[in-house]
């Protein structure tokens, strides 16, 4: 009984000073935030400011890196060091005036893909073409507030190769000004 209960307490001992060492004195200032972010963190899950993307038909295991910008050349060259990248997923502030703000994306990685959230309709014929000359496998998303202001609006939308759907975050969903939209249209409504 005392050979277990000396073996427990050694055991025990031995845990202890394999730990993390213990912080002592006033607290430091606050680390350097990770880019993975903390299991700890005092913010709840989903308010990263970043979507989520959730793919049902998708069944390979892999790493989504997300960007809450376009990427430079040399970030996305660093992501072929990542062990089974399958997506890349940037969450735009605003879409970019013309190709030469989305050249670096012609390096992200072959095994990825690349999707795009974009807010608001595209705000010249210029800014939806520009997506059609990056060569990447592309999947769009283009989040709206309103209806549609043209019929010339929905047209960009449909030249757009990458266009995947449309989400219409409306009050009240209706199809009135969609009508010519070739993607699939969603509604969504937040509720807070």
């Amino acid at each position: 009984m005392k050979a277990t209960l000396v073996a427990v307490l050694f055991l025990l001992a031995g845990c202890m000073a394999g730990g993390p060492p213990l912080k002592t004195g006033a607290p430091a200032a606050a680390e350097p935030a990770s880019p993975l972010g903390s299991p700890f963190a005092t913010r709840p899950a989903g308010e990263s400011g970043v979507p989520l993307v959730i793919d049902r038909t998708d069944l390979r295991i892999g790493t989504t890196v997300q960007f809450n910008r376009i990427p430079s050349a040399s970030e996305l060259y660093d992501l072929r060091l990542l062990l089974g990248l399958a997506h890349v997923v940037l969450s735009l502030p605003a879409w970019p005036a013309d190709y030469a703000a989305l050249d670096a994306l012609n390096r992200i990685p072959e095994e990825a893909d690349l999707i795009v959230v974009l807010p608001g309709y595209p705000p010249s014929r210029e800014a939806a073409e520009a997506w059609n000359l990056v060569n990447a496998r592309l999947r769009m998303i283009v989040v709206v507030t309103t209806p549609p202001p043209s019929i010339g609006v929905v047209g960009d939308l449909n030249t757009m190769r990458g266009l995947e759907r449309v989400i219409a975050e409306l009050d009240q969903p209706s199809r009135s000004g969609f009508e010519r939209l070739q993607r699939p249209l969603c509604f969504r409504k937040v509720v807070e």
